[in-house]
Formats: C-alpha cells, sequence, structure tokens
C-alpha cells in the first residue's frame, strides 16, 4: 500500500508559503491569520484526481501515471524562531517546497529551511514566487508559467531569466546545482526551479506536476507502508468541539490508527493514555485548522494524513506532543518516551530568568530558542494560562534583576487574578499572538528599562564632564560669579563640583542658563552660562581655563561598576582622566 508523500512548505516569512497553498486549496487561511504569519504547522490533502485535473496534458512531460493516492502539504511557520517547528517537519517530510521572493532573494530563513533539508537529506523545488511583481508583467491568472512566460515582453523575459540565475548562483555557492525546471537534464543532480505566482496562480500546475512525479518516481520506495501498527503522529492542536467535547487535530505521519486504539499522548503532568472514540478526516482540499466543512468519521486512517480525534481525558493534552498508537505490552514504554521529550522543553530551574507561558509545546520550544540566541535566561516555562503564581514569581525575580521581572505570554489567557497581582506588584505582562512580535516587545521593554535605570542613577550621581570657559563671556564676577563655558565632553547639573586641571576645586554649580532660561543639564556640544558662589572670576577661573566635573570616589566606582555601561566610551574616558588629575585620593566635597 503507498501512502501519500507528505510535503514541507518552507521559507523566509512572508514569501508566501501559505498563500501558495491556498491557491492549491482555493481557500484564504493566510488572511484569517495573525499577522499573516503561520503559528502552527497545518495540514491539507490534495487528491491525485485534483493533481491530474489540474495538470493535465504535463504529466506527459514526467512520462510518469500517478500511483499515489495524493499530497498531504505541512504548512510550516515561517519565523527562524520555528527552526524546531521546522526541523520536526522535515524530519517526517518525503519532499519539501522552499518558497522563495523572486523581489527578496534568499533572507536567513531561506537559508536556515535549506541546512534543515540538507541535514534531513529531504529533497526539495524551489518555488520562485510572486512573478507577477516583475515590472511590466502582463498577468495569466491560472495559467502554466511557461504558456505565460512566453507571451511577456522580451524585457520582462530577460528580468525574470536574471533573476532565476542570480537564485542559480545563491544555489551554486551552497554546493547545489539547478536550473529552471524545464530544462532540467538530470533530476537526480538538479534542483528544479518553478517560477509561479502564488496570487495569479501561474506556475502553480507545473510545481504540483513536479511535485507529484518527482516523489513517486524517485521516492516510492519510502512510501510503501511499513508499519501496521503502533502509529505515530503529533498533535497540533487540543480544541473542544461542539457534541464532541475536548479534540485533538494531529499529524498522523506513520503506520495505521483505528477506532478503539490505546494512544499514548503528552500533558504538562506526564504522559496518559485513553481510547479513540472517532476518527475524523478533514475533507479533501481543506484544512485542519480552519475546515470549511464538516469532517469525515471514519474507521481507521493510514499514514500519511490529518485527522481530528475524539477520545475521553484529552482535556489536558499538550499541542506539541507526540501521539503514539499503543499495545498494552508496549504502553509503559511509549509513556516514558514521551515523559522524556515534554520534560527537555517545560522549564522549572527558577533563579534569574523570565517566566515564559505559552499555548502549545512547539511555541515554547520555538520561544526558547530565540530567547536563548539572545541569551536571556528562563526561569520557569509552561503552557496553559498566566496565573498568579507566575506574576508572584516574577516579582521575586524583579528583586534579584529588573530585566527579567516580566511574564511573557505567547497565545495564552492571562487569569484575572494574575491580571490583578501584576497591576498591584507592578509587574510587566508582555502578551503576543505573534511570536517575533514578543521578543521585540521583550527588547523595547528591557529599553525601557534601562533608560529609567540609567536616569535613576544619573540623578543621584556625578557624571564625567570636562567644559572650557569662553572668552568674554563673564556676566559678573563673583558672589556668584556668572561666566559661559563650553561643554566640551559629557554633561553637568547644578550641584555639582568643579576642579582645574590641576585637580584644585574651583567650587560647586549653583544654576545653569541657556539663551536666558534656567536648564537642568548641559551635554557636550552646548554652551551655556553657569553661576557660582564660591570662585571671583579672574582668580580662580579665567577665560581658557579646562574644569572638569569632580567626581566624587564612590561616584566614580559605581559609574565603573554598575553603570558603566551607561556611559559611552568618552566619557568612560573622560572619568580615567579625572581620576589621574585627582591621584588616588579624591578631593573631599560634600558629596562624598
Amino acid at each position: 500500500m503507498i501512502r501519500q508523500p507528505i510535503v514541507v512548505v518552507m521559507g523566509h516569512v512572508d514569501h508566501g508559503k501559505t498563500s501558495l497553498l491556498d491557491k492549491i486549496r482555493k481557500t484564504s487561511v493566510a488572511k484569517r491569520e495573525k499577522g499573516g504569519i503561520t503559528q502552527h504547522i497545518g495540514a491539507s490533502e490534495v487528491p491525485t484526481e485534483v493533481i491530474v485535473k489540474a495538470c493535465g496534458a504535463m504529466m506527459n512531460l514526467l512520462q510518469t501515471k500517478l500511483e499515489i493516492p495524493g499530497l498531504l502539504f505541512i504548512d510550516t511557520p515561517g519565523h527562524e524562531a520555528f527552526t524546531n517547528l521546522r526541523e520536526r517537519g522535515g524530519s517526517i517530510s518525503d519532499m519539501a517546497v522552499l518558497v522563495v521572493d523572486i523581489t527578496k532573494g534568499f533572507e536567513p530563513q531561506t537559508f536556515e529551511a535549506i541546512e534543515i533539508l540538507r541535514d534531513y537529506k529531504t529533497p526539495f523545488v524551489i518555488a520562485m514566487n510572486k512573478i507577477d511583481l516583475i515590472d511590466r508583467w502582463v498577468p495569466h491568472p491560472d495559467s502554466t508559467f511557461l504558456a505565460s512566460f512566453n507571451s511577456q515582453p522580451q524585457e520582462v523575459q530577460e528580468e525574470l531569466e536574471k533573476r532565476l540565475y542570480q537564485f542559480v548562483g545563491r544555489l551554486s555557492e551552497l554546493d547545489f546545482q539547478s536550473e529552471r525546471f524545464d530544462r532540467i537534464s538530470d533530476f537526480t543532480k538538479q534542483i528544479a526551479i518553478i517560477p509561479i505566482s502564488a496570487k495569479t496562480g501561474e506556475g502553480v500546475n507545473e510545481l504540483l506536476m513536479f511535485i507529484a512525479g518527482l516523489s513517486q518516481r524517485f521516492l516510492k520506495s519510502r512510501l510503501h507502508l511499513k508499519a501496521k501498527g503502533e502509529g505515530r503522529g503529533s498533535i497540533l492542536e487540543v480544541k473542544d468541539e461542539t457534541g464532541l467535547g475536548t479534540t485533538i487535530d494531529v499529524i498522523f505521519y506513520d503506520g495505521v490508527i483505528k477506532r478503539g486504539d490505546c494512544i499514548v499522548f503528552g500533558t504538562v503532568n506526564g504522559a496518559k493514555t485513553t481510547k479513540v472514540r472517532a476518527l475524523l478526516k478533514p475533507k479533501p482540499l481543506d484544512e485542519m485548522r480552519d475546515p470549511r466543512e464538516k469532517f469525515s468519521n471514519v474507521e481507521e486512517v493510514h499514514a500519511a494524513a490529518g485527522v481530528k480525534i475524539s477520545a475521553p481525558g484529552l482535556e489536558h493534552a499538550i499541542a506539541g506532543s507526540p501521539l503514539l498508537v499503543a499495545s498494552k505490552a508496549d504502553e509503559a514504554r511509549l509513556k516514558a518516551e514521551i515523559d522524556k521529550e515534554i520534560k527537555e522543553v517545560l522549564v522549572e530551574k527558577g533563579g534569574e530568568g523570565v517566566i515564559l507561558k505559552a499555548d502549545t509545546l512547539g511555541s515554547l520550544e520555538a520561544i526558547m530558542k530565540l530567547l536563548k540566541d539572545e541569551k536571556v535566561p528562563v526561569s520557569r516555562a509552561g503552557i496553559g494560562a498566566v496565573v498568579k503564581k507566575d506574576v508572584v514569581d516574577a516579582s521575586g525575580i524583579r528583586n534579584q534583576n529588573r530585566y527579567y521581572g516580566v511574564v511573557l505570554s505567547f497565545n495564552t489567557p492571562v487569569l484575572e487574578d494574575a491580571e490583578e497581582e501584576a497591576r498591584r506588584s507592578g509587574i510587566t505582562l508582555i502578551k503576543e499572538g505573534i511570536i517575533y512580535a514578543l521578543l521585540d516587545n521583550y527588547k523595547l521593554w528591557v529599553e525601557k528599562e534601562r533608560e529609567l535605570e540609567r536616569s535613576q542613577a544619573f540623578s543621584s550621581l556625578v557624571l564625567p564632564a570636562k567644559l572650557k570657559v569662553m572668552a568674554g563671556c563673564c556676566f559678573r564676577a563673583s558672589h556668584p560669579a556668572i561666566f559661559g563655558v563650553d561643554v566640551i565632553a559629557g554633561r553637568i547639573k547644578p550641584d555639582y563640583g568643579l576642579i582645574n586641571d590641576k585637580g584644585i576645586a574651583v567650587g560647586k554649580i549653583k544654576a545653569i542658563q541657556s539663551e536666558n532660561e534656567s536648564i537642568a543639564e548641559a551635554k557636550e556640544g552646548m554652551q551655556a552660562a553657569i553661576s557660582m558662589d564660591e570662585p571671583t572670576f579672574g582668580r580662580q577661573v579665567n577665560e581658557g581655563d579646562i574644569l572638569y566635573t569632580n567626581v566624587p570616589r564612590t561616584h566614580a566606582k559605581q559609574l565603573l561598576g554598575k553603570y558603566k555601561e551607561f556611559l559611552n566610551p568618552s566619557e568612560i574616558e573622560l572619568l580615567g582622566k579625572i581620576r589621574g588629575i585627582l591621584g588616588d585620593t579624591f578631593v573631599t566635597s560634600s558629596h562624598d
């Protein structure tokens, strides 16, 4: 029995993966998703009769008759955070379609996808998408690429060829031979590049034809079902369905599952077992995550397939968990296998680090990888709603490190008592439905915290500054002396003590004025008038004198230790110069 090939659709975010499948399915899943980005793997079946109808006489090009029952497409998220989900997809897929925007070329996730495919030795084709965006391209909706291309103006054809060979060059740099699909001489050595427009449908039929034909010709032995038992799948989502209760959507990638089978699945409290009450399959060309029609109730499902399972006790199933069909003898072994995988993702280590809650195991896995790449530790990571304990723990962490005292929530609700505790304790809850936005918002929050800490620290510390007394700008000689200064480096504020270049104290800044208005601070590059009670102009202070802020020893230690990151290189250098002028012992002042 030959199963349908599993085809994983990969590529950089916004390059058109879901839009391509929408064109094949004639649906609009992409328009309904947050940010237009696929957050969970989805599965769609395309039967053979649909492929044959779409491709028609083109099948003769590959000189083969389709024997496969169809294609099962897995739509993977495109953002780099989803490496683990894509690896999971890549590991179970027979073939891949790498979607690349012709106007943008190879981007970070394009290279990442290629490395995943290389690691798993997964054959792939390139869908060179958005050809309709080439200047002066004349669309021919749903036509073949070759027919549309041959009708384009000469300069348009030349532009497409130029961009296509840029793709060929990039692939060559990665040690892959490639060519436009209709010019390939050896499909075992060259990667087919198929120009398409997911928007107009141009080239999509050729893409379908090549995926089906190539997978059958070169992967036929792999498509024979090996297992008649111990079916294996991966839970995509856990849903409440009217009349069914809690159900799970599963990509079933090996073996057979039947109504009444015992299945093992993961929960936050460990692996559990239950018996299948019903197996429900989406209609062909429909999408599991968002079906337009009701499911079909079936007795058994052979891999590869997307299936909805109804069974008792699924309320605590974790999306992203493996699902295994178990005999009584294998139940304990399979439960241990699942327990191990889940424990590798769930984190309960305590100490410094952010609190993270997500909706699925895959999302949690992806976000944790993203945080690790950014060197952000995780104190605790779990699945489900944000609860009061999460906020209380974040409050304790904030007392140790203000930059980790936060709760990150991805696609999961925040309970009312948690919201109330956050308001009471001043803990920030960062809630997002798009993973990269969650990290971006955390980074913005950290920047605001740094600026707040900086302003708090700098309001109580004397900062390094270098001034030059301006010529012809003495407005009063004494009691107080008022004269103009040019701030060469750093910044000055009222109450800062000043020293000259010999380390002798001159006095304390009483006030600062600019354009006849009092100001709280004068920064590098500014000219201002300062008033000081202690010196007499012409004696302790003269035109052209270089003055420095008198940074107390304790302040200098804090600035060069805890707050060094808040100083720019010139301020750090200046602080070193001031320390040198004063020697090892700082001049005693009211600040010490």
